[in-house]
């Protein structure tokens, strides 16, 4: 049996949660263990990755009711609601770890930073892995959904690949002798972490302020419609993002001489091939603007 988009954003999101929630109890306790500001940061980040997969769950779950009275455009852009929310918390996470990291590089120009244990390049390393894979577990149900929430978990992920590298220089670093290495990390580990939560924000943000389709989708919309019969040209076309699905309003031109019933006919014609050829187009309203048919 085929899977819904909910099941599939909804299994990746359990996944997520459940590898997440392993990984921020390894990295917490092999960097205390271990003596490794870096881990720790990055269990952190874990940990603001299990509270951001809930919100991801909630948010989609939500936009998936159907339309009701007080929201007959529907509620798809509370999934583009919880991937702010998800920027804000990643992007708090980052700055957070960019302090802590400072805090400890000052601490070290003055003191003695320990040096990490062993145990700790072993637990960066499984982390890498671990999400490398999950990056690309997520972006294909990411993908196959068209879900901007779960693509910013998706990169999240990559993030965190690039951050548990960052831990391993430094952590590796600070074993052969330059301990400041390991808090430097950190910072690393923060500026990482702040560009994907400013990234995952204007995605967001883009749809939800009705930002247009590229042109080239906008193009081919246009084929389409030139393509049912009596449609004798294109005067405007109109798109707009509403979540990860679009509206489009479109102005087409048809024979003046032909009655309402078959210039009716016509536009009906162009509006049931536009949402059938494109599955992210949620309503098509086509406009009829009467010429003379230069084959009379």
């Amino acid at each position: 049996m085929k899977k819904t988009n909910q099941q599939i954003v909804m299994g990746a999101s359990k996944l997520t949660l459940a590898v997440n929630i392993f990984l921020s109890v390894m990295k917490l306790f092999a960097g205390i263990f271990a003596n490794s500001t870096a881990l720790i940061a990055d269990a952190a980040n874990s940990i603001s990755d299990v509270l951001s997969t809930v919100v991801v769950m909630v948010g989609f779950k939500l936009a998936g009711r159907k339309s009701d009275k007080d929201h007959p455009y529907g509620h798809e852009r509370l999934e583009s609601a919880a991937a702010l929310i998800l920027s804000a918390v990643i992007f708090a996470t980052g700055l957070l770890i960019g302090y802590r990291g400072v805090l400890k590089i000052i601490e070290g120009s003055v003191g003695e930073i320990l040096i990490p244990g062993g145990i700790a390049l072993a637990a960066a390393i499984v982390t890498m892995v671990v999400k490398e894979c999950l990056y690309w577990y997520t972006r294909a149900a990411a993908k196959r959904t068209d879900s901007s929430a779960l693509l910013a978990v998706a990169w999240d992920h990559r993030s965190d690949v690039l951050a548990s590298a960052g831990a391993f220089i430094g952590i590796l670093g600070a074993r052969i002798g330059l301990p400041i290495l390991d808090p430097i990390a950190s910072v690393v580990i923060c500026l990482f972490i702040l560009r994907v939560a400013v990234n995952i924000f204007r995605d967001a943000l883009s749809r939800m302020t009705d930002t247009s389709c590229d042109e080239e989708l906008e193009n081919e919309i246009c084929e389409v419609a030139l393509a049912q019969r009596d449609v004798l040209g294109i005067d405007r076309i109109n798109t707009r993002l509403f979540g990860n699905r679009i509206y489009v309003d479109i102005e087409i031109r048809a024979d003046g001489a032909v009655s309402l019933h078959e210039a009716h006919n016509t536009a009906q014609r162009v509006h049931d091939a536009i949402e059938k050829r494109f599955e992210k187009v949620k309503h098509c309203m086509v406009h009829v603007n009467p010429v003379e048919d230069p084959r009379r």
